[in-house]
């Protein structure tokens, strides 16, 4: 009865909605869905935050299932990252995508569309592996569901391709509004990370979305939930210099974490056997909580520890807790848990486990800004903010990893309750920034979308190229000749068909060269040839051939123009597969350019 009830209530809704997409404008039904998708994300955040923090309550805070083991924390994460493991295998058949580089993949070559289940999949197993104490964020799973819902919106009310990438991207900054209260952060994450080249007129559809998932955020979490601190002091301007100093480190920390990250997500990812890969990241995560506690989760109690000073909390229950004495012990211990929390999220992720690095970031940046300020105050600078230098270096470090300073600078400064330290905020994550863009011209997610044969660019004309999908598009009707067919049959063959173009294969199908019509006009005619001359003495030499494994869309446009063909053949490890013209990518080039506006 009550599933009866759910589905006539949620028929209603959605014939409320054609309605009101009959009614209304373009314009004005955009605006409706952009609050609604907000909501909605919001809700999502909000039901994943609630989730996990029951699964901590009853299973961690609790020990219900635990028997008061004291350090049954350190094998919790294996059990997390087991059951997500099985969720994933059982219920979505191993396909499932993660991180934003799947939903920037879905931009620039799916038409911004997302899977249904994507809605849902990344609330349970990020609540699962996070909740059960998996060392990684829960913003990246709340992004991908947002950005579902406003994809699968779209797709409801067949909205063109713009509208629906805007919702998807709406569905994004709902999420982040709701999971921090900070709708500029929301707004600014999806113009940085998401969204290129975007006009003036969507920033509207994202505010109001942004404000909406707010709203959701600020009506049900307690202030105790979110990541918010109250400022200690003020920004002093003789501590000018060493915000400058904190900039640079939080630029090369960047680097370090996105390299060490990457790596051990890999290295782990690369094992064969789902069981040993599971047992082989989730014991040495455990390995890594044993001696670091605060490892254990996203890791906010512990950045808020750090803020209110409490160190001895950073290191209860830790197996290292009685010889953590002593100010270079705790300074080192610190500046070990920030540089370990790369491997350990890494782990987490890489063993199947999921989750983000948006929490793993600011937590880094947080361990910086601390162990930076204590070390000051150790060397006689007594009155350095270490509140404020932990709080800022997370913005450093947010700017850094992801390449988006912007949002590093508001969303810090809408935890912090207001702009007292923005001038700090803009100076560490500037220095942060272009120190990164130095040794890493793309963030991790643009370069694993690259790895994936797509294209982000600010630029209209590349962006749009980028979309294009090349395989579609090789035509394999060509007629191919072996080196020792005779001109007689040659001509025979040409009579049949419409090509001026016949590659030349041997055996193997490996493209030896071509044949083209106009160059053998003469001995067409000259039937004394017929018998005598074979393919292999009239074919030409391939000047230039498409690689279908290595060539993306820009190396092959780039092909065509230094050889001035308007045709070239493709080949698969040199076994050949077809041609592919350049008329037939132009064609679609103004067909997606058209679709864009």
């Amino acid at each position: 009865m009550a599933i009866k009830i759910k589905s006539l209530g949620l028929g209603l809704i959605e014939r409320i909605l054609s309605w009101l997409h009959n009614q209304l404008s373009e314009k004005q039904f955009l605006i409706l869905s952009s609050a609604l998708v907000g909501l909605s994300a919001g809700i999502a955040a909000a039901i994943l935050k609630a989730f996990v923090y029951l699964i901590h309550h009853y299973v961690v805070d609790q020990k219900i299932f635990t028997n008061g083991f004291k350090y049954i924390f350190v094998i919790l994460p294996l059990i997390g990252i087991g059951l997500t493991v099985v969720i994933v295998r059982r219920f979505f058949k191993n396909k499932m995508d993660r991180g934003n580089a799947a939903i920037l993949l879905s931009i620039a070559k799916k038409g911004s569309f997302l899977p249904f289940n994507q809605m849902y999949s990344h609330l349970l197993t990020s609540a699962v592996t996070v909740g059960f104490g998996g060392s990684a964020g829960l913003e990246s799973p709340i992004v991908s569901t947002g950005s579902a819902i406003g994809s699968n919106y779209a797709r409801t009310y067949k909205l063109n391709y713009k509208d629906r990438t805007l919702l998807l991207a709406c569905g994004a900054a709902g999420g982040i509004a709701g999971a921090f209260n900070s709708p500029i952060a929301g707004v600014l994450f999806a113009l940085e990370v998401l969204l290129v080249g975007i006009n003036i007129t969507a920033f509207i559809p994202l505010l109001i979305a942004a404000a909406s998932g707010a709203l959701i955020s600020k009506i049900i979490f307690r202030e105790n939930v979110l990541l918010y601190f109250r400022l200690q002091q003020p920004f002093d301007y003789h501590n000018l210099p060493f915000y400058i100093i904190l900039g640079v480190l939080a630029g090369f920390l960047s680097v370090y974490y996105v390299n060490s990250f990457d790596k051990t997500e890999h290295f782990i990812a690369k094992i064969n056997s789902p069981v040993k890969r599971l047992m082989i990241g989730g014991l040495l995560l455990g390995l890594l909580i044993a001696m670091f506690p605060s490892l254990f989760g996203e890791g906010y109690e512990s950045i808020k520890n750090l803020a209110n000073g409490n160190i001895k909390e950073l290191f209860k229950d830790s197996v290292l807790e009685k010889y953590i004495t002593g100010n270079w012990l705790i300074f080192i211990c610190i500046s070990a848990v920030m540089l370990l929390k790369a491997f350990a999220t890494g782990l987490t992720l890489g063993s199947g486990g999921n989750g983000g690095n948006f929490a793993p970031t600011l937590f880094v940046g947080a361990y910086l800004g601390f162990a930076f300020s204590f070390i000051l105050k150790m060397i006689g600078f007594k009155d350095i903010p270490v509140s404020n230098f932990t709080i800022v270096a997370m913005s450093g470090v947010l700017a850094g990893v992801f390449h988006a300073p912007l949002t590093g600078i508001f969303l810090i400064a809408e935890i912090t309750g207001g702009y007292e330290l923005m001038i700090p905020l803009m100076i560490v994550s500037a220095s942060s920034y272009t120190l990164v863009k130095y040794f890493h011209p793309d963030s991790l997610d643009v370069i694993r979308l690259k790895k994936l044969g797509a294209y982000i660019s600010e630029d209209k004309d590349k962006a749009i190229l980028g979309k294009i999908e090349v395989e579609g598009m090789i035509e394999k009707n060509f007629t191919t000749l072996e080196l020792d067919v005779k001109l007689g049959a040659i001509v025979e063959k040409i009579k049949h068909s419409s090509r001026n173009v016949f590659p030349v294969i041997n055996k193997h199908n490996r493209l030896l060269g071509v044949i083209l019509l106009d160059s053998i006009r003469e001995e067409m005619f000259n039937q004394e040839l017929y018998n005598k001359v074979i393919a292999k003495e009239l074919m030409q030499k391939v000047d230039a051939k498409i690689d279908i494994n290595t060539d993306d869309i820009f190396s092959i446009m780039k092909k065509f123009d230094e050889s001035g063909q308007w045709n070239l053949p493709v080949v698969d490890n040199d076994k050949y597969v077809g041609f592919l013209s350049k008329s037939t990518i132009l064609t679609k080039y103004r067909a997606e350019l058209l679709n864009s506006y």
